[in-house]
């Protein structure tokens, strides 16, 4: 089994959510949030203010630590043909963002960051992520821990 650790940004500001355009090397896109691989030692409070500006172009604090998720991507839908099973430990932050520009990550797979109503996210073809950001976020559980997010449809791994 594969796994990854990634931290992941939840900005929300006037009932909208800052979010990215993913575009895989197939063509296909799917929105997301802004965030990904915590590097080899590096602190995932760190990884999610860089992987922000990487992305997105902008510069963010974090407010709060919001949840942690974990799943387990089965081998057969996973992007990549005849890899293993993946387990994908994701750190969930509030941030706030307090500076830069929205803009396409330079040389990545981010096609375009914008603020979308929360209303309107439910439409569009995203990551699991998205809801499980917006979920820890609008609970705020002790735990935080939210139930997984069932995959099909316009939701993705």
């Amino acid at each position: 089994m594969s796994f990854r650790l990634a931290a992941y940004a939840v900005c929300i500001e006037d009932g909208r959510v800052l979010i990215a355009r993913h575009v895989s090397p197939k063509g296909e896109s799917t929105w997301t949030l802004p965030g990904g691989r915590v590097e080899h030692g590096e602190d995932p409070f760190d990884a999610v203010i860089r992987e922000v500006a990487e992305e997105t172009g902008c510069d963010a604090v974090v407010e709060r630590l919001l949840g942690v998720d974990s799943r387990v991507i089965p081998a057969a839908e996973r992007a990549i043909p005849g890899g293993p099973e993946h387990q994908n430990v994701g750190i969930f932050y509030w941030v706030r963002i307090v500076g830069g520009q929205l803009r396409p990550e330079p040389d990545g797979e981010i096609a375009e960051s914008v603020w979308a109503p929360i209303l309107d996210v439910a439409n569009l073809r995203r990551s699991s992520l998205v809801d499980i950001g917006l979920a820890l976020a609008q609970t705020l559980p002790a735990t935080g821990h939210v139930a997984p997010v069932p995959v099909g449809g316009l939701i993705q791994h």
